[in-house]
């Protein structure tokens, strides 16, 4: 244990490791269920399997994680690239599931190669600090979008300034021509129990939260179904029931040939497996430098490191590492991006230094197996709070924006709005490159702008015009 982990060296104990997995363990196990909940949402992909493969996903890379970088990160499906899996690429560009998964896959694999070679770190140096923040607060915001819509909390309502009155002969009915807006549903329980049922579960997670109960996502989560019981939205069926076995209707049906059999679709191909790998790239390097700085686990030359040279010469290159393979090896299962996870923060906070707070998780995910029976009972409805609040967490970058610089805020500004009003996250991060560039070619700073950007930016608007002439 010594000689693998390197405890005395790290200045920790296997008491110390332990309660650190577990602690991370209890933090992030609400993916287990909100995973298959947002996944699942695309028609033909079964539950069961990617219940199951969220698990072996999470286990596998936060194992490889702990013995190849001795680090105390977890990983997991990450929340935003599930949402950006389903709702922009399956559900906005029209690839199937087992399509987006070959998408994901070759961003695996693209993360491996720009790992080990000196590219990542120019696409890391490239994106501006404020794009970089904007963009996960824009997922954030995004997610608990989608909270409130899986929680019945909003629906959609007539435009009344784009109204369409058809003829009576065709029954007169007043539709809207293409146009709706949101609003609040009814909250008569007899109408709609959902909402009643999110709410109550909302307001329990918070109080978790307010009170820093540790696993205060998942408890809430557990909570909510509770709450559903009797207002009739949470039921056991038994054909609802997941098993082990499911995990072959999900994994290695990765369909690549397909996903590049029409030509016209190459550049929307390229542009989204693009934009899965920069959200993926940034959700990690923002979790390794914001948590390990603070604990001591990465130092200023493994920092350094992250900016210069190539190969593996300290913990973080071996951590992005770990985190690129796990990308790779959790599409092949049948899940969305496998991610390093900045609850790995809960487990740091505990003492956790080596990668033996790692595997202790990892274990735990593993001895999750044996709720496939009862898990088909949490519904979307029973996660929607729990969405919500991972939403409020995930926005916690907007405050290190510089709201008064307006060149700063602009950019940051359309990246957070156009995510969850056009439900795309790819859209967001293509606005903000976008009017980044604009902004600073109008003010004459066009040579502050990295090269790498303007190459993003015109990916982007490539993107868009593809889009259009596939009128999609």
């Amino acid at each position: 244990m010594e000689k693998l982990f390197k405890l005395k060296e790290n200045g920790t104990k296997v008491r110390t490791e332990f309660i650190a997995g577990v602690t991370t363990f209890f933090t992030m196990a609400y993916i287990i269920f909100v995973n298959p909940s947002i996944l699942g949402s695309v028609p033909g992909f079964d539950k069961g399997g990617i219940f199951v493969a969220t698990i072996l996903a999470t286990a596998i890379g936060t194992l490889v994680m702990g013995l190849v970088a001795n680090v105390p990160y977890a990983l997991a499906p990450g929340m935003g690239l599930n949402a950006f899996f389903t709702y922009t690429v399956c559900f906005g560009l029209g690839f199937t599931w087992e399509q987006a998964l070959a998408m994901v896959f070759i961003c695996g694999i693209i993360n491996i190669i720009i790992t080990v070679t000196k590219v990542r770190k120019e696409i890391i140096k490239s994106i501006p600090k404020p794009l970089q923040l904007a963009i996960g607060a824009g997922i954030g915001l995004f997610i608990a979008y989608i909270g409130l819509k899986d929680a019945n909390i909003i629906k959609f309502t007539i435009d009344p300034w784009n109204i369409v009155n058809v003829p009576a002969d065709a029954g007169g009915t007043v539709v809207s021509n293409g146009g709706a807006v949101p609003a609040l549903v009814n909250f008569n329980p007899a109408l709609n129990p959902t909402a009643l049922m999110a709410i109550i579960g909302l307001v329990i997670t918070a109080i978790l939260m307010v009170r820093k109960v540790k696993g205060a996502i998942l408890l809430g989560i557990l909570a909510t179904a509770l709450v559903g019981w009797p207002l009739g939205v949470t039921k056991y069926t038994p054909e609802a029931a997941y098993a082990v076995s499911d995990v072959a209707k999900t994994a290695f049906h990765l369909d690549l040939g397909g996903l590049f059999a029409d030509p016209t679709k190459i550049v929307v191909v390229i542009v989204t497996v693009f934009a899965f790998s920069l959200t993926d790239t940034f959700d990690t390097i923002g979790t390794f430098i914001g948590t390990g700085r603070k604990a001591g686990i990465f130092d200023a030359q493994d920092e350094a490191a992250l900016f210069s040279g190539s190969g593996f010469k300290s913990k973080m290159d071996k951590a992005l590492f770990a985190d690129s393979i796990a990308t790779s090896m959790g599409a092949l299962l049948g899940t969305s991006n496998t991610t390093t996870y900045v609850e790995s923060a809960a487990g740091i906070s505990e003492g956790g230094k080596t990668g033996l707070t790692s595997v202790v998780t990892a274990v735990l995910f593993l001895l999750c197996l044996f709720l496939a029976p009862v898990a088909g009972v949490i519904t979307t409805a029973a996660t929607a709070p729990a969405l919500i609040i991972v939403g409020v967490l995930m926005a916690e970058p907007l405050k290190e924006i510089n709201w008064g610089d307006f060149e700063e805020a602009l950019p940051a500004f359309m990246t957070v709005l156009i995510m969850p009003l056009t439900y795309s996250i790819s859209n967001g991060i293509a606005a903000g490159f976008i009017f980044y560039v604009l902004t600073k070619l109008v003010r004459g700073k066009g040579k502050e702008v990295h090269p790498l950007l303007y190459v993003f930016a015109g990916l982007f608007l490539l993107y868009f015009i593809a889009l259009a002439a596939l009128k999609l």
